[in-house]
C-alpha cells in the first residue's frame, strides 16, 4: 500500500475507509480483622495457676522434704498447654475461614465485573477442527480493538466530542491461533480497510438487524463483536472459539499492569498532523529502543501515518505483543501468583469477552495456554493482500492463493513455518497398501456452499462420475448437503492407518494434495466432500504458485527476535 492514502480524518458521518477517525486519529483534539490470641484467656489460665499454687506448693514441699514426685502442677501445665493449643486452633480456623470468605468474595467481585457478549451474531458456520490423536484441539481467539469514544476515559484518550454516541469501529482485528499440542502459535492481522463479505448480523445489545453486504471489515462491529467473528469465519473457514475486545482505556490499563514493553524505531518519530493529513497518534520517540507503557503504549499501537500505512501499524502492533510475551516470560508472570492476580483484575476491568470465557477462572486458564509455547514458535503476520480494483487507493482484498493457503494451514492446525511442516511430514509413517479402487465405497457430498454462496447443482454426481472413471465403481452420492471451503477426503478414526491409505488413494486419483485427507470421528465411512474451491470442472484446481510460504509473502515478526526496529516514514522524522 505504500504511504497512507488517508484523505482526511475529521468527524465521521459514515464509514468509508481508513480515513475515518480511528486508532490513529489525534489523541489530544481538544478489612482485615485480628484473630483472637491467648492473651485474653487470663481467667482460665488463672484458675489453673491458682490451683497449682495452692496444692502444688505443698507437693513441692513434700518433694523437697521427702523425695516425693510432683503431681498436680504438671497436670495443670498440660491443661494450660491444651488451652493454648485450642486457642491457636481457633485462631487459625478463624483466619482460614476469614481469608477463604474474602477470597470467595473477591473472586465473585471480579466475576461480576466481567463484561460479556454472545460469541456469534447468528451466522457462525465454520466447523471445529477435529481433535488430534491425544484428544487435543487448537484454540482460536479473535482479538478486537474498538475505537469507541462512548466513555469519558476513551474520549480523553482520543477523538472528538462529535464521535460520542456513534457506532464504534473494529479498527484492530487479530486472530490468535494456538496449536492443539500448544507447541506453536500465530497471530494474523487483517487490515481494517479490507473489503469482505459481511454476513447478516443482529446486534445483541440493541436488537438491530443488519442485512448481509459487501463492505469494509471494520464496519462489522455495528452488529457487535459476534458479527466481527462471523465475518472472519465466513472469510477464513476457521472456527473461532472466543472473542476478546478492548478499547483505548483498556489498552492503557493493560499496558500498565504488564509493566510496559520494549519497542524500537530506526529514526526519530513524531506522529503529528501534517498538511492534508490531519490527526495522528502524537507518538514521539527518539531513534532506538524504548520501554513504553500507559498512554505511550496506546500511542504506539495507534500509530499509522508515521509507519507509512495501516500495514505498518499492524507490524508495530505485532512487535509490541511479542515484547509483552517476552516480558511476561522473563518476569515468570505465568507462575507468579501476585502478578497473575494483578493482571487478572486489570483484564477483568479492561476487556469484554464472549460468554464462554466469562469467568476469572476461564480467563486465567486461557492465559495459561500460552505458557509453554516457545517464543521462536510464535509468529505474527498480516494477511497477504492486493489492492482493491474498486478502490485501489483506500481498500485491499485478500491475496488469492497466498491468503487461502494461510487460512488452510490454520484450519488444519499446521505450523506456519515450512520447516516444521517438512519435519511433520517426514515423521508420518508409511501406511499399509490401499485397497483396490473397485473395493472401496466412497460417498461424495456436495459441499460447495462452504463460501456462503449457493451450492453448485449436481456437483456431487459430477465428481462421482470422475471417481468411477478412475476405477472407484462403488462411489455413491449423498442426499445430505455439506459445507466446506476446501475439498477433502475424510476417513473414520476407527479405520486407522488403513483408512488413511484408502483416503490417500482417492485423493491421488483426483490429483488432490495429501493435506486434503482428514481423520474424522467415527460415524461415517470414506467420504469425499467437494468444497467451494472446486465448483466446476473435471480437474482439481491447482494452488497458486506463490502460496507456498505465507511467512515470506507478507510482513511477519517472530517472537524470539528482539532486535527488530520500525522504519519511520520520512515526513514524521522531525522532532
Amino acid at each position: 500500500m505504500g504511504r497512507s492514502s488517508t484523505p482526511g480524518e475529521g468527524t465521521r458521518p459514515r464509514v468509508r475507509h481508513a480515513g475515518q477517525l480511528g486508532w490513529d486519529d489525534g489523541l489530544y483534539e481538544d478489612g482485615k480483622g485480628d484473630a483472637p490470641t491467648p492473651d485474653g484467656s487470663g481467667s482460665g489460665d488463672g484458675d489453673g495457676d491458682g490451683g497449682g499454687h495452692s496444692e502444688g506448693g505443698g507437693g513441692g514441699r513434700r518433694a523437697a522434704g521427702h523425695g516425693g514426685r510432683r503431681g498436680r502442677p504438671h497436670r495443670a501445665g498440660r491443661t494450660k498447654k491444651r488451652r493454648i493449643l485450642r486457642w491457636i486452633a481457633f485462631s487459625l480456623a478463624f483466619v482460614i475461614l476469614g481469608t477463604g470468605a474474602a477470597g470467595y468474595l473477591w473472586y465473585e467481585h471480579l466475576n461480576g465485573k466481567i463484561r460479556k457478549g454472545a460469541r456469534s451474531a447468528g451466522n457462525s458456520a465454520a466447523k471445529k477442527t477435529a481433535p488430534n490423536a491425544a484428544g487435543q484441539t487448537p484454540l482460536n481467539i479473535l482479538m478486537i480493538g474498538s475505537d469507541s469514544r462512548n466513555s469519558a476515559e476513551n474520549l480523553k484518550l482520543g477523538g472528538s466530542k462529535e464521535s460520542v454516541g456513534g457506532t464504534p469501529l473494529a479498527d484492530v482485528q487479530m486472530l490468535l491461533h494456538v496449536s492443539a499440542d500448544r507447541k506453536n502459535a500465530s497471530v494474523v492481522s487483517i487490515p481494517r480497510d479490507t473489503r469482505v463479505d459481511i454476513p447478516a448480523c443482529e446486534n445483541p445489545d440493541t436488537g438491530e438487524k443488519f442485512a448481509a453486504k459487501n463492505g469494509i471489515i471494520n464496519e462489522t462491529l455495528r452488529g457487535g463483536a459476534g458479527c466481527t467473528l462471523d465475518t472472519w469465519e465466513k472469510l477464513t473457514g476457521v472456527y473461532i472459539d472466543h472473542w476478546m475486545m478492548v478499547d483505548f482505556a483498556g489498552v492503557v490499563d493493560m499496558a500498565d499492569a504488564v509493566g510496559g514493553a520494549w519497542v524500537c524505531v530506526k529514526q526519530n518519530v513524531n506522529d503529528v498532523p501534517k498538511p492534508g493529513v490531519p490527526g495522528g497518534s502524537h507518538l514521539r520517540l527518539t531513534a532506538g529502543k524504548h520501554k513504553i507503557q500507559g498512554e505511550n503504549a496506546l500511542k504506539w499501537l495507534r500509530t499509522r501515518h508515521a509507519f507509512a500505512s495501516d500495514i505498518g501499524r499492524s507490524q508495530a502492533q505485532h512487535m509490541y505483543l511479542n515484547s509483552v510475551l517476552r516480558e511476561l516470560k522473563s518476569q515468570n508472570a505465568f507462575t507468579d501468583s501476585g502478578k497473575l492476580l494483578n493482571l487478572a483484575e486489570t483484564a477483568v476491568g479492561s476487556l469484554q469477552v464472549s460468554d464462554e470465557i466469562g469467568t476469572v477462572k476461564k480467563l486465567f486458564d486461557l492465559g495459561m495456554q500460552l505458557k509453554n509455547v516457545p517464543l521462536d514458535k510464535m509468529n505474527m503476520l498480516t494477511m497477504p493482500r492486493i489492492q482493491d480494483p474498486e478502490d485501489p487507493d483506500a481498500h485491499v482484498l485478500p491475496k488469492p492463493g497466498a491468503a487461502d493457503k494461510l487460512w488452510a494451514l490454520i484450519r488444519d492446525d499446521e505450523s506456519l513455518d515450512p520447516k516444521d511442516r517438512a519435519k511433520a511430514k517426514k515423521k508420518t509413517p508409511a501406511g499399509p497398501k490401499a485397497g483396490a479402487p473397485a473395493s472401496l465405497g466412497v460417498t461424495v457430498v456436495n459441499g460447495t456452499s462452504g463460501d456462503g454462496q449457493a451450492p453448485t447443482p449436481g456437483r456431487a454426481a459430477e465428481v462421482q462420475n470422475l471417481l468411477k472413471a478412475k476405477g472407484f465403481t462403488e462411489a455413491d452420492t449423498s442426499t445430505d448437503p455439506g459445507s466446506e471451503r476446501t475439498t477433502e477426503v475424510a476417513y473414520p478414526k476407527s479405520a486407522g492407518a488403513q483408512g488413511r491409505s484408502d483416503a490417500l488413494s482417492v485423493a491421488k486419483a483426483l490429483s488432490m494434495p495429501t493435506s486434503a485427507v482428514k481423520e474424522t470421528p467415527d460415524g461415517a465411512g470414506l467420504t469425499l466432500t467437494v468444497g467451494s474451491d472446486w465448483r466446476t470442472g473435471s480437474t482439481f484446481p491447482k494452488a497458486a504458485a506463490d502460496d507456498s510460504d505465507p511467512l515470506q509473502d507478507t510482513e511477519s515478526v517472530n517472537g524470539a527476535k528482539s532486535d527488530e526496529c520500525m522504519d519511520v516514514y520520512w515526513p514524521y522524522r522531525q522532532m
